[in-house]
């Protein structure tokens, strides 16, 4: 089925209010857990997962770090502008962004714009002693997102440190609350390393130590790619068709080591942990395909487009593209492959890599509940009527699933 013969209306259920997990429970691994396998739903706790997954499994999760990306100004009038942050321009990269000292240049979406006209807005704190001011301009009006100037004194704080000590946490707007000090801490995975993603993969939410230490004692591998999840993931499809709906780019990095991992790992015990590394290990495969297909060198941005996934009729297996991809990252003396990701992946899909995921409860009409659809085909239905009828926990602070992928017809 080709992307805008998929009409959004059928991938829409009906949301209770009241099942929107307004917060976390008090232990992650309390969380319920449904299982789908063999076209048979199981309803057991989250800190049971190691009996679910089978022997020789490896679980590929995403260690990025959530920054507290949503700041606020206050003008002399007293109305407030709320700055979020979305995407590093100057410096470009994550990692000498939040290294850099004294101002930066970031892509932004702008709450109450209107009432701003684009003067510098200041807001000023004393942490620890110290006094600290930052400032911030539009310097730019784009065609989508404006682009935003920070700046701060004293100048030698990083603008990590500006960020941990004005931001607040990036809490998704379908919470209907403001962020507490508990959702700095919540909504992080315990395994979060690398600073860059404006909402949580929630999947990996639902993990503590002990779920940890029980798959490393049955055997179970961990590996980590990275993918900086952006606003992208909170907007929803508002196109009558898929063909309407825009993906945004989001960088992903992925170890030499991890691809290894996956090139001696077979599908069916490949789990992906949330939507997220889903989408990096498939877009993987593709950006594969295309460094087979003479794509530029490594000097060259790899950038796989929204629907380029779905233009090969060839099927290769994977372990053939990802030799490949090792033996172009050995040329280039590359020791990770970086590239940008716009895949969407919709009913009609043929998954290259993952053979089980694991994934939360998502919004109706939404981009995530596609995904789903798409691994477990018209299955989906009685998964979410099953978690609605036992009282699961819905969206990023909710309950989750492991699923099987059910073959396409």
């Amino acid at each position: 089925m080709l992307p805008d013969q998929i009409r959004i209306s059928d991938f829409s259920y009906e949301l209770p209010d009241e099942r929107i997990a307004r917060f976390p429970v008090t232990d992650r691994g309390q969380s319920k857990l449904l299982v789908f396998r063999n076209q048979t739903l199981i309803h057991t706790a989250f800190d049971n997962l190691v009996e679910w997954l089978p022997d020789g499994s490896c679980l590929f999760w995403n260690d990025t770090r959530v920054i507290q990306a949503r700041l606020r100004f206050k003008k002399t009038t007293g109305s407030l502008v709320e700055v979020f942050l979305l995407e590093p321009v100057s410096p470009a990269g994550y990692a000498l962004m939040f290294n850099c000292h004294g101002q930066c240049i970031w892509k932004a979406l702008i709450g109450n714009q209107k009432k701003w006209k684009g003067g510098p807005l200041c807001s000023t704190a004393v942490v620890n002693g110290t006094r600290i001011t930052v400032s911030v301009e539009i310097v730019e009006q784009t065609r989508d997102e404006p682009l935003v100037r920070l700046s701060w004194e004293p100048e030698n704080l990083s603008f990590a440190e500006i960020l941990d000590r004005f931001g607040e946490t990036p809490i998704p707007p379908y919470l209907k609350r403001a962020a507490v000090g508990e959702d700095k801490i919540r909504y992080q995975t315990i395994y979060a390393s690398y600073d860059g993603s404006v909402a949580a993969p929630t999947a990996g939410l639902h993990f503590n130590q002990e779920v940890i230490e029980r798959l490393s004692q049955k055997g179970i591998r961990i590996s980590a790619v990275t993918l900086h999840v952006g606003a992208g993931t909170f907007i929803p499809v508002k196109s009558k068709t898929v063909e309407g709906h825009h993906m945004h780019p989001e960088p992903v990095t992925i170890n030499r080591s991890v691809i290894v991992e996956l090139l001696h790992s077979r599908k069916e015990l490949i789990t992906a942990v949330g939507t997220t590394t889903l989408r990096s290990l498939e877009s993987l495969y593709w950006i594969g395909r295309k460094i087979r297909n003479n794509y530029p060198g490594s000097n060259q941005p790899l950038i796989l487009e929204q629907w380029e996934a779905y233009r090969y009729k060839e099927v290769i297996d994977y372990h053939e593209i990802l030799s490949e991809i090792l033996d172009y990252m050995d040329a280039s003396h590359l020791g990770h492959l970086a590239f940008i990701t716009r895949l969407m992946i919709v009913p009609g899909y043929d998954f290259q890599m993952v053979g089980r995921l694991m994934t939360n409860f998502h919004q109706p009409g939404s981009s995530l509940l596609l995904l789903v659809a798409a691994f477990t085909g018209n299955y989906w239905k009685t998964i979410y009527q099953y978690a609605l009828d036992n009282s699961f926990r819905f969206l990023s602070y909710g309950d989750s699933s492991l699923l099987d992928q059910y073959p396409q017809p």
